[in-house]
């Protein structure tokens, strides 16, 4: 079987987007845009993969080895795109699979087969086309009277009547190599943006005789480009759609999939719920049996089993089995819950451990601590971790419990079994089995250990 090549042409300035960040690195579902046709290109399990950049926006650092980054210094067309990358495959006898970074709704399924076709008909080039009832500054297909693809012609190069047609070149191409390497070189830039189109070749090669194939993709959606803000958040929707009814096919129940937002990188264990509003971001991972939302944001979190979260924000996060968060808690990075943690109400955590079965029920923050298991912090109880230089740990043993509104002046260490009166400023540390309270707080009785049946 033939090899096949890949080029993904990434170079244009994408003027449209009227941003200092260049088109094909904006968001879109939790990854860049130029990451769908990376991610295609990897299921067609293609090895060799050029990807032609503007130097001047694009660091070649990007993308990693995996691909080799061509530079189109002067932004001159996609048919001078795709000359600068001939050089890499003089000896290269196989196929050529040309995509644009800016189609992210091409699947695998029609550059598949527009591989297929190709090899079938013993091609020299094969285009993918789609066939769409709204307006597009797409090129249109030119078809003979007989069926066969006369031309393609660019938008600004189009009469008002091959406006009218409706079969669109998704700048997705084909090529035989060698095919490629006689007719690239012949193309001109006399058009009406003075550059070397690609889809030049393809008349070049109908007034040679040789016959170009074409082939009409399944979904007409995947002719969604993106040029501006306003594509790019219309392809986010349709992507979006695709990954809830993705994970609504997995077990995963979904109350208003229109108001759920997942990202592609997201992973939900079945029989977990979310609700409208609900917000999952970056490499978060949900366990079994979930409850998320309403209204809650969750960016490179993991989140246990038998976890309900409402109208919380998590970033960076780790959530034990069965924890309980929410409504209104922010839990910033460096949060580690254990199981069974209940944190409610108003509550900031941040860079802290919670152990297992311990409580923060409301109007408290927790910052720079680590707290074992069983302790319950009353309400409006804050750790005074920054002494104006640096950042400093508070430290709770197992089994203690802490007044409503006290202060917890770090470093400072809070012994097991230990308590707070309310309204304590503990400065310095309470022994194991303590009765802290005062402000400043002293120690004021010794408390016997509980035994447990």
């Amino acid at each position: 079987m033939k090899e096949t090549a890949a080029v993904i042409l990434a170079a244009g300035k994408g003027t449209r987007m009227k941003s200092a960040l260049p088109k094909i690195l904006h968001p879109l579902c939790g990854k860049p845009l130029i990451s769908y046709s990376l991610d295609v290109v990897r299921e067609l399990e293609i090895k060799k993969v050029f990807i032609v950049v503007n130097p001047d926006e694009i660091p070649k650092e990007t993308f990693g080895e995996e691909v080799i980054l061509v530079e189109q210094k002067e932004q001159l067309g996609t048919g001078h795109a795709l000359q600068q990358v001939l050089p890499h495959l003089d000896a290269f006898e196989g196929d050529i699979l040309v995509l644009s970074g800016d189609m992210p709704l091409l699947t695998a399924v029609d550059l598949n087969a527009l591989i297929k076709k190709h090899r079938a008909k013993n091609s020299s080039l094969t285009v993918l086309s789609a066939v769409v009832p709204w307006e597009t500054d797409f090129g249109r297909i030119i078809r003979n009277f007989s069926g066969s693809l006369l031309k393609i012609v660019e938008v600004r190069d189009a009469s008002p009547e091959e406006l009218k047609i409706q079969e669109l070149n998704l700048g997705s191409y084909c090529f035989e190599a060698e095919f490629l390497r006689q007719y690239l070189p012949l193309i001109s830039s006399n058009n009406a943006q003075n550059e070397f189109y690609l889809t030049e070749v393809i008349q070049l090669a109908t007034q040679d005789g040789i016959a170009v194939e074409v082939l009409p993709c399944q979904d007409p959606n995947s002719s969604r480009g993106v040029n501006s803000r306003a594509e790019l958040a219309r392809v986010s929707e349709i992507l979006r759609s695709k990954i809830c009814n993705h994970w609504m096919k997995e077990g995963v129940s979904l109350v208003d999939p229109l108001t759920t937002y997942i990202d592609a990188t997201v992973l939900i264990g079945k029989d977990t719920t979310i609700l409208p509003g609900a917000l999952l971001e970056g490499t978060t991972r949900i366990g079994e049996r979930c409850t998320i939302g309403p209204s809650s944001r969750i960016k490179d979190s993991f989140i246990g089993d038998d976890v309900a979260i409402q109208y919380s924000v998590l970033l960076e996060t780790n959530v034990g089995d069965s924890a309980s968060i929410g409504p209104f808690a922010y839990l910033r990075p460096g949060t580690v819950l254990g199981k069974k943690v209940r944190v409610g109400d108003f509550v900031e955590i941040k860079s802290s451990r919670i152990d297992d079965g311990s409580k923060v029920p409301h109007l408290s923050y927790i910052g720079d601590a680590v707290i074992g298991k069983n302790v319950n912090i009353g309400a409006g109880t804050i750790t005074c971790n920054y002494d104006g230089v640096r950042k400093n740990q508070t430290e709770i043993a197992d089994d203690a419990s802490i007044g409503s509104n006290t202060n917890l002046v770090a470093p400072v260490r809070v012994g097991r079994g230990s308590k707070t009166g309310a309204g304590s400023v503990i400065l310095a540390d309470v022994p194991d089995y303590s009765l802290a309270a005062g402000v400043p707080a002293k120690i004021k009785k010794q408390l016997k250990p509980e035994t447990k049946d």
